[in-house]
């Protein structure tokens, strides 16, 4: 079930919020539990099962953890890793054992059969989930919850469950037990949400199809390539970005303040930078729990290096079970080595010159993450990016779809930056108080219209697929 489809916004949603708010409060997170794992069960059926096994492991083990601490470290550590094997060896079955096996079958020659296992929607955010759950109970950042249905409805919740953001359990501990509901909490769900949704719909879904126009065109050229490197960029952005607006908004209605996810990663000077900024919830669980672990930078030169590697290759693993994924983690653990060692004091002297370079390699990046025919069509396509693949400049075909997409082109550029939120801020600064009314009318205006407008686009049956579903 998609946040962005009509059984979700029409159906599922109000009949949840019916119920919730209907609920007495000891019984509002039993109501999140099981519509969520009902909301699950709509897309997985019986892979719902793994779910559940994955939370009664890990209350039974967060709860040996925490009981075992005062006769020694050795039984708290033995339970942390028998709860880290069951959900890595969980999520290691689902999503890489053939890939495993296509690489082996690859180097020895052997024709050993996939078993083509379809990968359990969200099975990457929620394995996390629960790992920093346990880890943190094992480190003493949180207690052990002892309540099974509380600690089920902070990892099936189904505004983050399957597509993130990644919500630890340290940041929604209290609101689990305490947490208030109030009509402004809900204005700014509301907000959120719609928002979300607009540019999932409005925006994501247009830079999709020209995205998959330039893929069937037959008059490709130089200039028709950055457009689709753009597009695309712009596209995973807003469609990735517009899902955490919309979880966060669906996280207010039920009292909860979820992370932020984005915050205008494409304005970026550097490639570090652009790491602070995109998919914070991924970037902070991996240095949490891997860099830091691994020593992080308090290490000899050698090592540190070693650790970029080991992080970033295992941030490409986790967003697929192919080799164009890895590269694209180590394509980033070469550039931030570079950027540690010299290149950044370079970039804080070159203003202009370091933007440029930022959305260059990014652009470059995401040509690879969207190589899902190999490395060979990512190295095909940044050669053609750069006038080595004997393609014209500029094509016929090419001007047409520019003027086709002019317009969603230009909003996603400029959407992608803070330049409307800034507009809007000193709109509200209007003397007397009068902006803020104003700016309160016009959206009281704007959010119904664009809901409206992308429920036409839905029941048109228009191109809507999210991307982070498959990983």
């Amino acid at each position: 079930m998609l946040f962005s489809g009509i059984p979700f916004l029409y159906f599922f949603l109000p009949c949840v919020l019916i119920l919730y708010y209907l609920a007495p409060k000891k019984l509002k997170n039993s109501v999140l539990l099981f519509t969520s794992l009902f909301f699950y069960a709509w897309g997985e059926q019986t892979k719902t099962v793994f779910l559940i096994i994955s939370i009664l492991l890990g209350y039974v083990f967060g709860l040996l953890i925490e009981k075992t601490k005062t006769r020694g470290k050795a039984l708290p550590r033995l339970f942390l890793v028998l709860s880290v094997v069951q959900n890595l060896s969980f999520l290691c079955y689902f999503k890489y054992t053939d890939f495993f096996i296509s690489n082996i079958n690859a180097l020895t020659g052997l024709s050993i059969p996939l078993l083509k296992i379809v990968l359990p929607i969200g099975i990457s955010f929620y394995t996390f989930q629960m790992l920093s759950y346990t880890v943190d109970v094992y480190r003493g950042n949180v207690k052990a919850q002892k309540n099974i249905v509380n600690l089920g409805a902070y990892i099936t919740m189904f505004p983050q469950l399957i597509a993130g953001p990644i919500v630890r359990y340290a940041d929604v501990e209290t609101q689990l037990e305490v947490r208030t509901h109030s009509f402004e909490k809900f204005s700014y769900g509301v907000r959120r949400f719609v928002l979300g949704l607009g540019k999932k719909i409005l925006i994501a879904n247009r830079l999709g199809e020209l995205c998959d126009i330039f893929r069937e065109s037959g008059e490709q050229s130089v200039v028709f390539y950055w457009i689709y490197a753009i597009a695309y960029m712009l596209h995973i952005y807003f469609d990735f970005s517009g899902y955490s607006d919309m979880a966060i908004g669906l996280g207010n209605f039920f009292g909860f303040k979820f992370i932020e996810n984005f915050n205008y990663p494409f304005i970026s000077k550097s490639v570090t930078e652009f790491w602070r900024r995109w998919h914070m919830s991924l970037g902070t669980w991996f240095r949490d729990y891997v860099y830091i672990p691994l020593g992080g930078n308090r290490v000899h030169f050698l090592r540190h290096i070693f650790n970029i590697l080991v992080v970033w290759m295992l941030t490409g693993m986790w967003h697929g079970a192919s080799w164009n994924f890895i590269i694209w983690g180590l394509y980033f653990a070469v550039l931030l080595t570079i950027e540690k060692l010299f290149l950044l004091k370079l970039l804080k002297k070159a203003p202009i010159i370091n933007r440029i370079y930022l959305l260059v390699f990014v652009a470059i990046s995401f040509i690879i993450f969207n190589a899902d025919k190999g490395m060979s069509q990512a190295w095909t396509d940044i050669r053609a990016m750069f006038g080595f693949g004997g393609l014209p400049a500029i094509s016929a075909e090419t001007v047409y779809y520019i003027k086709c997409y002019a317009a969603t082109l230009i909003v996603s550029i400029i959407g992608a930056t803070p330049i409307p939120k800034m507009i809007f801020a000193k709109l509200c600064e209007i003397k007397n108080g009068r902006g803020v009314k104003v700016m309160n009318i016009v959206e009281a205006i704007v959010l119904p219209v664009m809901l409206i407008v992308c429920t036409a686009y839905l029941v048109d049956g228009s191109f809507n697929p999210f991307l982070y579903f498959r990983f």
